[in-house]
């Protein structure tokens, strides 16, 4: 049966309605579908696929048992007043004119007598401290710090099962804050070794030690920084890292992933006393070197060359004709020392040790330290705008070194004569061997290089200056030679330094 054009529209308008009715009823029950099925959802969540951040319990696992806290006892002297059987306030008012029989006078009197009677009885006192440290063999070996364990008497270590044993102490080394433990046990100990290699900056460290006296507990985060100079010694080139590290954790060590010790824990930065994320730790390659002489002969034994030095500056670099700031600058050997022997100048800069590139002070310190007393060491020094080789015989360290310096002050009156260039007033000296400063100007260049009044000056581009004609002498022929700076020795009550005086081109 045909539909006619009217009855067509129709039915398709109707057909449409039914088919958008199925669609709200579909969309209705689906939507009461999802709501009375808990959990469902329209897509998926987001999943983000990638490398897993590696976890630390096999490390820790494994570790753990190596680390022990250590319990220090040390004697404390004692305080004690002793009256003699005298009222200690009878210059107070109120108290000198006392009776003999009044209670006071009494009791002091009677004070006394036992003061005097208990004063040939040894009286001593103890204070116990503690740290961490780790098993470095099966027989025994402890590292720790050495102001864990600084004037200590007894020695007590505790496993991490809670088993104590006494140890004995072999060995200490203020200067890189190191100590060597030993418990003599039958029992075979497990124990870590230290790293081979250097670790990167961001990798993993774990840290394991006895904060607070809690022991046992487990702190993780990263290396965050190499060669730091904390201003802790001579030799300072730490580890900074990240993990948790509190009182008690000194001594602790700070693993890799693969349970080798990178560092020892020995010091945090910390304006409250607590962690703040900033721990500092003495390297594997360090700690090695110093725990293997420790264990070898109980002590430390360092080369000992025998100068003054000082960091080289930008301008101090540009005065010699340096292309860098790299080195160590000579300010005074130490008399009939190594390297005064050898020939070693003031105003010399030592760029290399045995061909290896000296950075700077402190690098130098730690290669010669690292080097055997009695051994040829060859210095490659920069000197008047050339590189040469001095051959040194290196000496042992002292174990205490004093150093002290005593300019001449100047005695004779003399005329200042004003440098107005460099805002000196400058005079010679009493003893002819400089001429002092009398005023520095405090705007000068110098002045904030820190030139003071009183200070000596030597020695101007390694030229020895005894007037100021002198000095300015030397100036006026170092500007003709196009020179942007030259260098300048100064004395003063701390010591001897160099600076760079800079120079203005003429017009």
């Amino acid at each position: 049966m045909s539909l006619s054009p009217k009855s067509l529209v129709k039915s398709r308008l109707r057909t449409l309605a039914l088919g958008v009715m199925s669609i709200g009823v579909a969309g209705a029950l689906a939507g009461q579908t999802l709501l009375s099925q808990p959990g469902q959802a329209f897509a998926e969540p987001v999943r983000v696929e990638g490398q897993q951040v590696v976890g630390f319990a096999d490390v820790v696992e494994q570790v753990t048992p190596t680390v022990v806290s250590v319990r220090v006892k040390s004697e404390v002297q004692t305080t004690s007043f002793n009256f003699n059987g005298q009222n200690p306030f009878e210059d107070w008012p109120g108290f000198r004119d006392l009776p003999q029989d009044h209670p006071f006078n009494r009791f002091f009197r009677q004070f006394g007598d036992e003061q005097n009677e208990n004063r040939n009885r040894p009286r001593k006192r103890f204070a116990t401290g503690q740290g961490s440290g780790f098993f470095i063999s099966e027989d025994g070996f402890i590292v720790t710090n050495n102001h864990v364990i600084d004037k200590g008497t007894e020695f007590t270590v505790v496993t991490s099962d809670g088993t104590e044993y006494d140890a004995e102490l072999i060995g200490s080394d203020a200067r890189t804050d190191l100590a060597l433990l030993k418990v003599d046990a039958k029992t075979k100990f497990k124990y870590v070794k230290f790293a081979d290699a250097d670790s990167r900056i961001g990798e993993w460290v774990v840290a394991v030690g006895n904060p607070f006296g809690l022991g046992g507990t487990v702190t993780a985060g990263i290396l965050s920084a190499r060669g730091r100079d904390i201003g802790a010694g001579p030799y300072d080139d730490f580890l900074q890292i990240d993990a948790a590290v509190n009182k008690g954790n000194s001594g602790g060590p700070a693993f890799n992933l693969n349970g080798e010790v990178i560092g020892v824990n020995t010091a945090i930065f910390s304006p409250s006393g607590g962690n703040v994320g900033i721990a500092f730790a003495i390297p594997a390659a360090t700690a090695k070197t110093v725990i293997e002489d420790l264990k070898d002969d109980g002590k430390v034994v360092r080369g000992f060359l025998g100068v003054q030095i000082q960091t080289i500056s930008r301008d101090i670099a540009d005065s010699l004709g340096l292309a860098n700031t790299d080195g160590a600058l000579v300010t005074q050997p130490q008399a009939d020392g190594p390297a005064d022997k050898a020939g070693i100048r003031p105003g010399d800069a030592i760029v290399a040790v045995n061909g290896d590139p000296v950075t700077s002070p402190k690098d130098l310190s730690r290669k010669i330290a690292s080097l055997s007393p009695d051994t040829d060491t060859e210095l490659t020094i920069f000197r008047d705008g050339k590189s040469k080789t001095i051959t040194v015989r290196l000496d042992k360290l002292p174990d205490r070194r004093q150093a002290s310096f005593q300019p001449e002050t100047p005695a004779k009156p003399a005329e200042p004569t004003l440098m107005e260039e460099f805002g000196l007033e400058l005079k010679p000296s009493d003893d002819g061997q400089g001429v002092v400063v009398t005023d520095v100007r405090p705007d000068s260049p110098l002045a904030e290089k820190g030139i003071r009044r009183g200070d000596v000056i030597s020695e101007i581009g390694g030229q020895s200056v005894k007037a100021p004609k002198d000095a300015r002498t030397v100036l006026e022929d170092a500007r003709k030679d196009g020179k942007k700076a030259v260098l300048m020795r100064v004395e003063s009550n701390n010591g001897t330094r160099f600076l760079a005086m800079p120079i203005k081109k003429e017009g």
